[in-house]
């Protein structure tokens, strides 16, 4: 079993050097809220996704740039970023929803 198989809801790209999610939220301001509270994590440990803002949806994407592609640290900072989602107050039905 992989890492990722651990994560629900993130895929890895065609190129197989990302994972990336989509996070689906109530309202723009909410989503907002995400990104301002995720920044603070990965400024911390000094490992920045890509971020996309799409009204009230967030994209993130992560990989290891210095390592060539993806490593444990990806891994553990989609579960930081998914446990920081799953403490807000977003419905069910969006938290599952994935395109």
């Amino acid at each position: 079993m992989t890492a990722l198989s651990h994560l629900e809801h993130w895929k890895r790209t065609e190129d197989g050097r990302w994972i990336e999610r989509r996070y689906h939220f109530k309202t723009f301001l909410q989503a907002i809220e995400f990104v301002q509270k995720i920044a603070g994590i990965v400024e911390e440990k000094m490992h920045h996704p890509l971020i996309q803002i799409d009204y009230k949806v967030v994209t993130l994407k992560l990989s290891s740039w210095q390592a060539g592609g993806l490593t444990a640290l990806d891994m553990e900072e989609a579960h930081t970023f998914d446990a920081v989602y799953n403490r807000m107050d977003t419905p069910s039905n969006e938290r599952d929803e994935m395109e």
